[in-house]
């Protein structure tokens, strides 16, 4: 079998490689798995996936088509009390967005249930797990600390059958919820918690969303993951740091069951993803869907792959973040800037350039014929020259953006104020005559121009040059749409650690102004085709997104995915502040 990586391998393209990748190369070199590269991506579907899983998912399904191997995706449902078919549902969504195929390779836990089972009474007949009835507070107490042993319950020394006899009646469904428990028999005074006799089954008479109500004891995660990579002939089991301590069990649960061929697999444990200006555990996440803090699991301002997704992120941005961020032993925090480079990067060369003012204020060009439209040929993409170009309407009547006029323009403001000449894109120069107002609230409501009729395209017959250029709207052609700008949903880049720190709730640090709405926005004619999920870069904006949700042709609604530069980094210099 041929084991070399494929040669469009994105993560060997810059003969790059990593400890992970070293460990395969080793394995293959010595046969130890006949050449096989086995992985599966694991997730229990107790919540939506967000970016931290993006990058296991990227890992162990890039790893396979490296090396010509298989990926498995297989739900470990042994806790139905928090799992759901609609987080089933959505991370095969998920995981397909991202650019990964599965085949015929989806498992569940639950699909070996049984042969789980017999494993334990496997165990408990040799004497090395028994059935125990202390409750789940006893049982914590006894477990002992880090520097001092636990304590034998009083049930270790059962008899063989009254264990067995003890642990068909649980299955049967003779005993209470909670009253029972099976737990293995190692070592209650050993240095690794983990070893002091842990829990392999419990009662819960809950419905499960594979197996229906079939069963009423359910294995725990410490039991079923092992001997689960072992049933589908994994060779690579790739988990992150937090299980590095649970290594010596899953192995000391193999020994226990004397596990022939297939060669049990070999786990390896990097660094999970912890992102800046976020929180990554699904059980925050899930508080903050409760309790209204956010729309949703797909509100934009999450780090979950379904809020990424309608924000406007793009599943080839996201590989290639996951990829650059690599794999390390050490945990550490990626600042979001680096997310939203990759993603600058990708819709820079994808994204068509259009043109939306999002707080209009009306310009009339009174020496423009009333009646006449002109059509002005525009670039769809610079980056893309087979993007091609469109036309857009101009008209005596537009929009320009509020903050482009300035009645007193501060030094080094560049735009439009009273006497002054700018350059409107792809059309004429326009010089501000008269400033009319409001005469009750004294806002400026409208502007008075003039245009250069010899000026189009931007040049003129005397050479003059202009300093500034702004974006507009024709405004009988506009058309209105209302425009969500989003921002870090927290306003500390460690919310958790500063809360702990500080001994405050972490939802102290939600920013209160990480969402805008903008209504009444004009938009160029060509947004009347607009599709869900079409990305735009908004000239001198950044790039939007049509909302997967609320978004149609007849409702424009736009979600900004990420703004045209590093704004939030430059704030963060100014104050001093490290990135």
């Amino acid at each position: 079998m041929d084991t070399r990586p494929a040669e469009d391998s994105p993560a060997r393209e810059s003969g790059s490689s990593d400890f992970i990748r070293s460990i395969i190369d080793s394995d293959n070199q010595n046969g130890t798995y006949q050449g096989r590269v086995h992985t599966r991506f694991p997730p229990e579907p107790n919540g939506y996936l967000h970016i931290g899983h993006a990058k296991s998912i990227v890992l162990n399904f890039g790893i396979a088509e490296e090396y010509g191997g298989k990926c498995n995706l297989r739900f470990d449902d042994t806790n139905p009390e928090k799992e759901e078919l609609e987080y089933i549902e959505s991370i095969q969504q998920d995981v397909r967005w991202l650019g990964f195929d599965w085949e015929d390779r989806l498992y569940y836990a639950s699909d070996y249930f049984e042969q789980l089972y017999q494993f334990a009474e496997r165990l408990t007949a040799k004497g090395l797990a028994y059935v125990d009835e202390l409750s789940a507070d006893q049982i914590r107490e006894t477990r002992g600390t880090p520097t001092q042993a636990g304590t034998d319950s009083p049930y270790r020394e059962r008899p063989i059958a009254e264990n067995l006899d003890l642990l068909r009646r649980m299955r049967d469904g003779e005993f209470a919820d909670g009253s029972r428990v099976l737990r293995a028999r190692i070592d209650m005074a050993a240095a690794n918690i983990n070893l002091r006799d842990p829990i392999m089954y419990r009662i819960r008479r809950v419905h499960h969303p594979n197996t229906g109500d079939s069963w009423c004891i359910y294995p725990t995660y410490d039991w079923a993951h092992g001997q689960s990579d072992w049933i589908e002939g994994i060779t690579h089991s790739i988990c992150t740091l937090e299980f590095e301590n649970h290594r010596p069990l899953y192995d000391w649960f193999l020994d226990a069951l004397e596990a022939t061929p297939p060669k049990r697999p070999r786990q390896i444990e990097f660094a999970r993803l912890n992102l800046g200006y976020t929180v990554m555990s699904k059980r925050r996440l899930l508080e903050l869907v409760r309790e209204g803090r956010v729309s949703g699991w797909d509100d934009p301002r999450m780090p979950t792959i379904c809020g990424m997704r309608r924000r406007g992120y793009t599943p080839e941005a996201i590989r290639s973040f996951c990829r650059a961020v690599g794999v390390s032993k050490t945990n550490s925090q990626i600042d979001l800037a680096m997310l939203e480079f990759h993603l600058r990067e990708d819709l820079n060369k994808r994204a068509p350039r259009v043109m939306a003012v999002l707080d209009p204020l009306k310009v009339v060009i009174e020496n423009y014929p009333e009646a006449q439209v002109e059509q002005i040929e525009a670039q769809n993409n610079p980056e893309d020259p087979a993007a091609g170009n469109r036309t857009l309407p101009f008209s005596r009547e537009i929009y320009i953006e509020r903050e482009d006029f300035r009645e007193d323009p501060p030094k080094k403001f560049f735009r439009l104020a009273p006497g002054r000449e700018v350059r409107l894109k792809h059309s004429y120069y326009i010089t501000c005559n008269e400033v009319i107002k409001d005469p009750s609230s004294g806002e400026v409501i409208e502007l008075r121009c003039s245009y250069d009729p010899q000026s189009r395209g931007g040049s003129t017959p005397d050479g003059r040059k202009v300093k500034g250029t702004l974006h507009w709207v024709s405004a009988p052609h506009a058309v209105e749409a209302e425009v969500r700008l989003y921002d870090r949903l927290f306003s500390v880049a460690n919310p958790s650690d500063d809360a702990q720190r500080e001994g405050v709730d972490y939802r102290t640090y939600l920013n209160p102004e990480s969402l805008r709405i903008m209504q009444s926005c004009k938009v160029e004619p060509s947004l009347r085709e607009a599709t869900v999920g079409t990305t735009f870069q908004f000239l001198r904006h950044g790039y939007f997104c049509v909302d997967l949700q609320d978004g149609s042709a007849a409702n424009l609604v736009f979600n900004r995915a990420v703004s045209l530069r590093d704004s939030w980094a430059k704030i963060e210099r100014a104050e001093g502040g490290q990135r």
